[in-house]
């Protein structure tokens, strides 16, 4: 069996029975005519794979949430055109699911069924998770329906309903929606933020669609995130070639921020650039310039809109963290706590755990359905295996994935919630699971360095060489991160198991310049030197780690992070040939 993330599409004709009992003939007829003209080719055009046919109902698989709605869409007013006696209902969910041969199972394809029972004759419902995932991606107008209990889930479903039937509401500043149990993430009064059309100011008019599909694929990556707000995209071109303030457009759109920004071409190259504006403080909080040569047009706007949305959470929650240490902390909601949390926790001490641990709590108390809190409560665990300060590893990993699998309740599509379980199973020597897990954080946030950083060090552990790419491509991303010397060890370490031991060396002394003090760094550089033959220098490393960490060396001896013992073996043949040179000068 195989686990793994899929968008599911759960179909159920209407009436099915009682139109059996008056055209028993007829009604097969037309839906075999309904299956071979219309169900059987949609699905097929969108890649979805059909499950199982069962009798008056369908299951079929899509590998895009993206297009498994726009089957869905495209049946339903194919079918409401033509008038004919077959009438569908359809639920679509986006989950978790477990593979058995052609089969599937699981939570995820439970939620379809259930959303479609919950769906009119004819329309469509689709989960919360769906919705936020599809941005404005899509122009079809889904109505927010509430919160429904339904059999299976022991917290409530949002949904939201679509007709051919109802017409669209006239447009308004409308926020993403987070998932999530209503009454929780759906109403945080948080901070959000808004991408005004980036003008053109290249002089070349043919720009203008490269400008505005820019800024469409930021708006969209930015919803990846999921942790505030991101308003949508047609409330954001009605400012398309106006001469605007900012903050006035942050006001009318009910934004914290404004990203504003422009490209300019010149021969064979393009420059972009990006401004963060905090709109109710009047202040920049970020900026940057990318310039690229246009050698292909797609792939220099993937990589331009990565790295843009990468940056913006990390330095929203980096303003949003400032703004909330001046207030009492009587008076801070569940966001700010965990804003708060977060940095203790990143600081590799018991204190800071300790500390950040029960910020979380607290978050939780006041939002139980906030699965940012427990994925924090769950990275605190995690994080204290990784210090070395547990009395019990796997107690603390159970511990750890107990937290991250509640976060995965409230908020099935949380990066960070799928990252922190995916450690949790690392420590439980769970690698299948772990990498598993990895894979859908990055999936679902490609844009999350933590997450590229976290499934490139899982894989090199597992022996896949496709490691050190990912790691190199997270450290490019968030360059500025404030774990980077610990990232760039695990590179380096990476390197080391890999014989590139001049880049480990590189890696290991830069890690050692953002932190003069970390052990694990001093550790890497010593072994890698030794294998280049340094030995003077590697040895004066080796006395740098203990000095940085007294008995550090020590606990390093049976050192087996890889799952390959000749992996482990290479890691440690730089340390073992300084204890040779030592002991035969001694």
């Amino acid at each position: 069996m195989q686990r793994r993330l899929a968008a599911i599409l759960a179909a159920d004709i209407v009436g099915y029975s009682s139109l059996m009992d008056e055209d028993e003939a007829g009604t097969l007829a037309a839906l075999k005519t309904h299956r071979a003209e219309l169900f059987y080719p949609e699905t097929e055009k969108r890649g979805g794979r059909i499950v199982k046919l069962m009798g008056d109902g369908a299951l079929v698989e899509f590998r895009s949430i993206l297009e498994a709605v726009e089957c869905a869409l495209a049946i339903q007013k194919a079918m409401a055109a033509s008038n004919g006696p077959i009438r569908l209902r359809i639920g679509l969910n986006l989950g978790d699911v477990v593979a058995d041969g052609e089969d599937i199972y699981g939570d995820g394809v439970n939620v379809a069924v259930r959303l479609e029972g919950l769906a009119e004759p004819g329309g469509v419902c689709i989960s919360s998770v769906v919705r936020e995932s599809l941005g404005k991606r899509i122009e079809a107008e889904f109505t927010d329906d509430g919160a429904f209990q339904i059999k299976g889930k022991p917290q409530p479903i949002h949904v939201w309903r679509w007709h051919p039937a109802t017409g669209p509401e006239p447009a308004r500043p409308v926020a993403a929606v987070h998932a999530g149990p209503a009454g929780t993430q759906a109403n945080f009064d948080l901070p959000a933020i808004a991408v005004l059309p980036l003008a053109n100011h290249s002089g070349d008019p043919e720009q203008e669609f490269f400008a505005d599909g820019l800024t469409d694929d930021i708006i969209t990556a930015l919803t990846y995130w999921r942790t505030f707000p991101v308003i949508a995209r047609h409330s954001c071109f009605e400012y398309k070639g106006r001469d605007v303030n900012v903050i006035d457009a942050g006001r009318e759109l009910g934004a914290r921020y404004i990203l504003e920004g422009s490209i300019r071409k010149g021969g064979g190259r393009i420059r972009i650039s990006v401004l963060l504006v905090d709109c109710s403080a009047g202040h920049h909080v970020w900026a940057e310039k990318y310039d690229r040569e246009l050698t292909g047009i797609f792939e220099v706007q993937d990589d331009i809109v990565q790295c843009i949305a990468a940056h913006i959470a990390p330095e929203v929650a980096l303003a949003e963290a400032r703004r909330s240490s001046v207030r009492c902390p009587a008076d801070l909601d569940a966001w700010e706590l965990c804003l708060r949390a977060l940095p203790l926790v990143r600081r590799r001490s018991l204190e800071g755990v300790t500390e950040g641990r029960a910020l979380f709590k607290q978050a939780i108390a006041l939002r139980p359905g906030y699965a940012d809190a427990h994925a924090g409560l769950a990275m605190s665990y995690n994080m204290e295996i990784l210090i070395g300060e547990t009395g019990d590893r796997f107690a603390t990993a159970a511990l750890a994935m107990e937290a991250a699998r509640a976060a995965i309740e409230c908020d099935e599509a949380s990066s960070f919630a799928h990252h922190e379980l995916s450690t949790a199973y690392q420590w439980l020597n769970r690698v299948d699971d772990a990498l598993a897990e990895a894979r859908t954080a990055v999936e679902l946030n490609p844009n999350d360095a933590y997450a590229l950083h976290a499934l490139g060090n899982k894989s090199d552990l597992a022996g896949d060489p496709q490691g050190i790419s990912l790691m190199e491509k997270a450290q490019e991303l968030n360059p500025a991160d404030a774990q980077l010397h610990s990232h760039l060890t695990f590179l380096a370490r990476a390197y080391v198991n890999s014989d590139m031991h001049e880049a480990a060396v590189d890696c290991a002394r830069r890690a050692i310049r953002r932190e003069p003090e970390y052990a694990p760094a001093h550790y890497i550089l010593a072994s890698a030197l030794a294998c280049l033959d340094r030995m003077s220098e590697a040895l004066q490393s080796l006395q740098d780690c203990e000095t940085a960490s007294q008995g550090f060396v020590e606990a390093r001896r049976g050192w087996q992070p890889y799952i390959s013992q000749a992996s482990n073996e290479r890691l440690l043949k730089g340390i073992r040939k300084i204890a040779l040179q030592s002991k035969s000068q001694g």
